[in-house]
């Protein structure tokens, strides 16, 4: 059973799951991209990418674990 199917469709986190996979799989591929291509500016941008898909991906984790003081009720 997939982590998700833990939550109703209606609550957040079956959501907040599901995107937190696709930010992280973004995060991989932009790295693993960066190894690939010689152009400095390019690598600078798909590191950047890469940083940011990770944060966000952070960020529902956050709030999923109710974490942070504005997630919590």
């Amino acid at each position: 059973m997939a982590d998700r199917d833990r939550y109703d469709e209606n609550d957040p986190r079956h959501h907040t799951i599901k995107l937190r996979g696709m930010l992280d799989d973004v995060a991989q591929h932009a790295r693993e991209d960066v190894g690939k291509i010689d152009d400095p500016k390019a690598q600078a941008l798909f590191e950047t990418v890469a940083e940011v898909c990770a944060a966000l991906a952070r960020t529902t984790e956050h709030y999923e674990q109710r974490s942070e003081p504005a997630w919590q009720r």
